[in-house]
């Protein structure tokens, strides 16, 4: 038995399809985790959800910015962007299933030694305390009044970790974090105007996974949402979002020995 971390799909089915060609996938005995953002952008938005859905306990997925974009565009708190693919599952039959489905899915994910999420921990969290902040976001996410979270999901503020903070604003810094961040302060001040190249960062400002002090040093973290870093390999850090939506490559990091598998993206190119 194997199990395959996969980079952003961001509804590229066929991509998906033939990396698990790549890597010899089994589908009764392997696994699959998804570091986030498996629909918008593009062609497949819709089959690529129905697919991972299919997969059951075979698949575990950690939630993106885009697939959160979806629930509150769905649920009327934000409009598409210029860009957006989605109206193949807004529209869908299935739609509310697969809205349910994708409302139960983690913010991180900790198995075997490896915790995945897909943009980043904030310097001071460890692993443990990470969870355990996962889990409140998600218990809101998987609320009956649910709805009421997603109205107060976006903004920047605060863009820092307290332990005291409480309610819309503790809940939206832990979101940030987990599906948002790429860069940080040391003391865990986070911007989100950063997409580019990992350089030019603001006065102050260095990548999350480069904080010498961050708490989870250690512990090997899986991640994707910045595809401009390519891949990165490191003991205890793998960057897998290489760019398979701009017609780059979808990579696969098989976590029982670290091989790395990808294959070229042309044909979905954003």
């Amino acid at each position: 038995m194997a199990t395959y971390a996969i980079g952003d799909l961001q509804g590229c089915l066929d991509a998906l399809k033939r990396l698990l060609e790549r890597c010899s996938y089994d589908p009764a005995a392997d696994r699959l985790w998804f570091v986030g953002d498996i629909v918008n952008r593009g062609p497949q938005s819709a089959e690529t959800l129905r697919f991972i859905k299919a997969l059951g306990d075979r698949a575990v997925v950690t939630l993106g910015n885009h697939d959160l974009h979806l629930l509150v565009v769905a649920a009327g708190h934000s409009r598409l962007h210029r860009g957006d693919t989605l109206d193949d599952i807004l529209d869908a039959p299935d739609r509310e299933e697969l809205l349910a489905w994708l409302r139960q899915r983690k913010l991180m994910h900790y198995e075997h030694g490896v915790a995945m999420l897909h943009a980043g921990l904030l310097p001071q969290w460890t692993i443990p305390q990470a969870l355990a902040l996962a889990h409140e976001a998600e218990a809101a996410l998987q609320a009956p009044d649910h709805d009421t979270f997603l109205a107060a999901m976006y903004g920047n503020q605060p863009d820092r970790w307290s332990d005291g903070l409480t309610g819309h604003d503790r809940l939206r810094v832990i979101v940030n974090a987990f599906t948002r961040m790429r860069i940080c302060t040391p003391e865990g001040a986070m911007e989100f105007s950063h997409k580019g190249a990992p350089r030019d960062f603001p006065e102050g400002f260095m990548p999350w996974f480069d904080v010498p002090t961050r708490a989870s040093r250690g512990t090997p973290v899986v991640c994707g949402h910045w595809s401009a870093l390519g891949l990165i390999a490191r003991p205890d850090f793998f960057a897998i979002d290489t760019g398979c939506l701009w017609g780059r490559a979808l990579t696969a990091l098989r976590i029982e020995d670290r091989q790395i598998f990808q294959i070229p993206c042309p044909d979905c190119s954003g």
